[in-house]
């Protein structure tokens, strides 16, 4: 899906000059073109949840990918409110994903076009009891009646 968007912009990230020792090589270079920043904005946008992961979530391919998968399932994240991206398909997006998030490691969780984080973040928010929140207020989830008869007294 991403691999001709990424193309260009890697092969021209691995003709870039090396940068001199006092230069970071960063700073010569942008791996991220505009197409391919593009690309991945419109799939983190293209679904209320949207997890950049190693495998898929009937097929993890790693503990980190399985236990945001397994942490999703104990919310009751319906299919159809998630979007998953299999990173190991495409070596460019597995790269990407990183420079886009800013964000050194996968899998990735995004909710309404907004980064939450990683595995660890993911994690301790459904630890702190933040997560479930998180995927009420954004209508990822139904809203507990615990959570509704609150909102209720409130009103």
């Amino acid at each position: 899906m991403f691999r001709s968007a990424f193309k260009t912009s890697f092969a021209l990230a691995r003709s870039a000059p090396t940068a001199p020792p006092s230069v970071p090589s960063f700073v010569l270079r942008r791996l991220l073109s505009t197409e391919s920043r593009a690309q991945i904005q419109k799939a983190v946008e293209s679904s209320p949840l949207v997890v950049f992961m190693k495998g898929t979530p009937d097929l993890p391919e790693c503990g980190f990918s399985r236990a945001v998968i397994q942490v999703l399932d104990l919310h009751g994240v319906p299919p159809e409110k998630m979007q998953t991206y299999n990173v190991l398909e495409d070596s460019e997006l597995r790269s990407g994903i990183k420079e886009f998030s800013e964000w050194p490691t996968v899998p990735q969780v995004y909710v309404n076009s907004e980064f939450v984080g990683g595995c660890d973040i993911l994690l301790g928010l459904h630890q702190s009891g933040e997560l479930e929140d998180l995927l009420q207020k954004n209508n990822i989830i139904p809203k507990s009646a615990e959570a509704e008869a609150t909102q209720a007294a409130s009103s």
